[in-house]
């Protein structure tokens, strides 16, 4: 099964965050038995044809590919799929309007994705039109990241968009929407629950980060099959510590 048939399943997933732009480090994440990658182009410095080289190396290894785009705009959606991602993580999505937007632009039809039959995902023109639209289709994931006050105004008219594969949470952003201390303060935790109940309602995936491991069985009880944990920055610095703390004892 493809990545959009294993999230609309529930199953559980677990993926980090590629905050590195190295192709290298891609290619060796990629070899590990994760079910997926998500390069954050948001908040790290991934050009275009460093965010290419990285999917490309992903792709080479067989591991499905996100890319967390810098913003909604169409043209970040574009090149993110153009180079051959899996799909796309699209942060601060507020409405219901906004949320449709995004997954048109992902997606080709009128007003939607541009289309090239030059590109990786085309396979640089070998790949007949037809197929293309039809696999593009198929396994194309939109991710809509929940994250400001607005979401949760309209938290049920976002989930009800069709073509959005998976609310995901942006908990520590929620965090500082809501003017809390912690993120396992009562009022963030309610709002990640909000998101769960309506996700649940419209027969959306959940997806999160989760700071805290032993969360996990919490969230997975309310509903969370996909979980993006820790970042190559986090598993390497988890690393250094581990054998740190086994060479000095």
């Amino acid at each position: 099964m493809n990545l959009k048939t294993r999230l609309a399943a529930r199953e559980q997933l677990v993926g980090t965050f590629i905050k590195t732009p190295s192709p290298m480090l891609c290619e060796v994440i990629g070899s590990t038995a994760l079910d997926l990658v998500c390069l954050d182009a948001e908040h790290s410095p991934f050009d275009r044809l460093v965010q290419d080289q990285c999917i490309h190396a992903l792709r080479s290894a067989g591991m499905p590919s996100l890319v967390r785009v810098p913003s909604a705009a169409p043209e970040h959606i574009l090149n993110a799929l153009d180079c051959g991602a899996t799909g796309v993580v699209i942060p601060h999505v507020t409405s219901g309007e906004m949320a449709a937007a995004v997954v048109n632009s992902a997606h080709f039809g009128a007003g939607g994705r541009g289309y090239a039959g030059s590109t990786r995902a085309a396979g640089y023109t070998a790949k007949p039109m037809g197929n293309h639209l039809r696999d593009s289709a198929e396994e194309t994931v939109v991710l809509a990241q929940i994250e400001d006050l607005p979401a949760l105004e309209h938290i049920d008219e976002i989930a009800a968009v069709d073509g959005i594969d998976c609310l995901f949470i942006g908990r520590i952003d929620l965090t500082v929407a809501l003017g809390a201390r912690s993120p396992k303060d009562d009022v963030v935790l309610s709002a990640v629950e909000r998101i769960c109940r309506s996700g649940a309602d419209a027969g959306r995936t959940i997806g999160m980060f989760v700071g805290d491991l032993d969360e996990l069985a919490y969230w997975k009880q309310r509903g969370a099959s996909l979980f993006l944990l820790s970042s190559d920055h986090g598993l390497l610095l988890q690393g250094a510590a581990q054998l740190v703390d086994r060479f000095r004892t």
